[in-house]
């Protein structure tokens, strides 16, 4: 199994890219999310709308569905694709995509009324549910990202088990730095893909990479990090060497996800 960074930025990003996931097995390619600028982090690692199965949805944000729009149109209307993608997700959170964010622009075409249906094979998972792709199990688990006043508002992260290689990944999606409510995922996993915020300030609804480096260091040699911000690229547009050497003495040994990169898990088992 192979894991693709298409995009690691935060919402904001200028360079390189929003938090575009893609998991890749059995020649199919699973997308975790669709960020805004989509067309263009696919294209950067060889990618296009054909070359994706299915699209898992964590949450709503523009950062990380601004893209579904385009994938749905594309994919109906271009006569080389002849399956439709996979859209998956919390049952709550694929109504309130269709009902509030999609439905404006794809509920009509020229002489037909549609609904999500007739661009998607739709997969809906209920909270504590679980779905199956290219023989690997994914289990949904909630996040705390936004409290909307005295509630959660929907946000999943994924935890799975690559078959090839034994090794269980939990995959955070956006995130509050939360551990009394997710360390045991943390301990769980061999391997952690973590939102990380670099910002000077803290946002107070991703996990901040001054506050992940108080984690113990068993937790964080198993994490890398991604939706970070354009703060530690240098002019170059690669991990600065300043941060480069911060996360070295800070523990974090996989260090940041790059844009472009291909994880191979066989290699991480090796180097876990």
């Amino acid at each position: 199994m192979e894991i693709i960074f298409a995009g690691t930025g935060s919402a904001f990003t200028m360079k390189n890219f929003q938090s575009n996931t893609v998991i890749r097995r059995n020649g199919k390619n699973l997308l975790i999310d669709a960020g805004a600028d989509i067309r263009f982090s696919l294209k950067g690692v060889g990618l296009c709308h054909k070359d994706i199965d299915a699209l898992y949805v964590t949450h709503l944000h523009s950062d990380h569905i601004g893209g579904v729009e385009y994938i749905a149109f594309i994919t109906y209307f271009d006569p080389a694709v002849t399956e439709k993608v996979s859209l998956i997700g919390n049952n709550e959170l694929i109504r309130e995509l269709w009902n509030n964010c999609l439905k404006g622009g794809l509920k009509s075409i020229q002489g037909k009324k549609t609904t999500l249906h007739d661009y998607f094979d739709v997969v809906m998972v209920k909270k504590n549910g679980k779905f199956y792709w290219e023989g690997i199990e994914f289990r949904i688990i909630q996040s705390i990202h936004i409290i909307d006043e005295y509630s959660i508002v929907p946000s999943f992260g994924l935890m799975f088990v690559d078959p090839d290689t034994g090794l269980k990944i939990y995959y955070t999606g956006d995130t509050q730095y939360c551990p009394n409510q997710i360390l045991d995922f943390y301990k769980d996993a061999d391997l952690i893909i973590q939102d990380c915020e670099t910002y000077p300030f803290k946002s107070g609804v991703h996990a901040h990479y001054e506050d992940l480096k108080t984690l113990p260091d068993d937790i964080k040699k198993k994490m890398i990090l991604q939706h970070y911000q354009d703060n530690i690229l240098d002019e170059a547009e690669i991990i600065s060497q300043e941060w480069l050497e911060k996360i070295k003495q800070d523990g974090f040994t996989k260090g940041f996800a790059i844009q472009g990169q291909i994880l191979d898990t066989k290699d991480l088992e090796i180097l876990g």
